[in-house]
């Protein structure tokens, strides 16, 4: 039964948004392939087991901590499923709201080929490790948001640590609380079609590009660069 409840309010709130000028998104009862995968979706919970002598926890396991409008396309599909989501880079899942109703569902990231949250007038592109090769592995198919595409494509992938509170330790930091601490990890794709991890300064792209130190070093100064991603995109399309 709720197989055929997820498939009506998926048909439902595609089929009632307006579709992006970039977008192809499938409406009518045409819908149903398009939505066959998330018909297997399966309730969604964040929550991690915690010592109730804890302060807590701060932050959580997902990217925003809040639902963003958003466009769905699953593997295998052509057209995009409109929707509200957010991604939880912990456990690698897409998450979302039922249409009209607080309950949280989930999506493993097997099932998707590409998302985009349409976010303070910006899209911000996120795809999946799984077809692409990295230098440094991962654990699980994770999410990445493409930064910069074509020629020395830029990739972050989002991640979080689980820092467990430490207060029982005699001489120990005294932390009250459990944390999730962002973890981002950054790729450029190199002239060998892998993707090779880098740190947003000038001594590690010198490393990946030694025949371009002479541009890194005159187009980027982690220690001054105000939106380092930015100015690294920047000094890659100088390449």
């Amino acid at each position: 039964m709720k197989k055929y409840l997820i498939l009506t309010l998926f048909f439902l709130w595609s089929a009632g948004l307006a579709a992006q000028n970039s977008l192809t998104y499938k409406v009518g009862s045409t819908s149903e392939q398009n939505l066959k995968v998330v018909m297997n979706a399966s309730q969604y919970s964040g929550a991690v087991g915690f010592d109730d002598r804890y302060q807590g926890v701060k932050g959580s396991p997902r990217l925003f901590d809040t639902l963003v409008t958003s466009s769905l396309l699953v593997s295998g599909e052509k057209e995009y499923i409109r929707m509200q989501s957010d991604l939880d880079v912990v456990n690698n899942r897409l998450v979302f709201k039922w249409f009209n109703t607080d309950e949280m569902m989930e999506i493993n990231s097997e099932h998707v080929t590409e998302l985009i949250f349409h976010k303070d007038g910006s899209d911000l592109v996120f795809r999946t490790t799984r077809e692409v090769g990295l230098d440094k592995e991962v654990e699980g198919n994770k999410f990445y948001q493409v930064l910069k595409e074509g020629p020395f494509q830029f990739i972050m992938i989002p991640d979080k640590k689980f820092q467990e509170a430490d207060y029982g330790r005699l001489y120990g930091p005294d932390i009250r609380y459990d944390e999730f601490k962002p973890v981002s990890k950054y790729f450029i794709l190199g002239t060998d079609s892998l993707f090779h991890r880098v740190q947003l300064t000038r001594k590690s792209l010198i490393k990946l590009f030694p025949d371009k130190k002479m541009v890194i070093e005159s187009n980027f100064n982690e220690k001054t660069a105000v939106d380092p991603e930015a100015e690294v995109i920047s000094l890659l399309n100088k390449f």
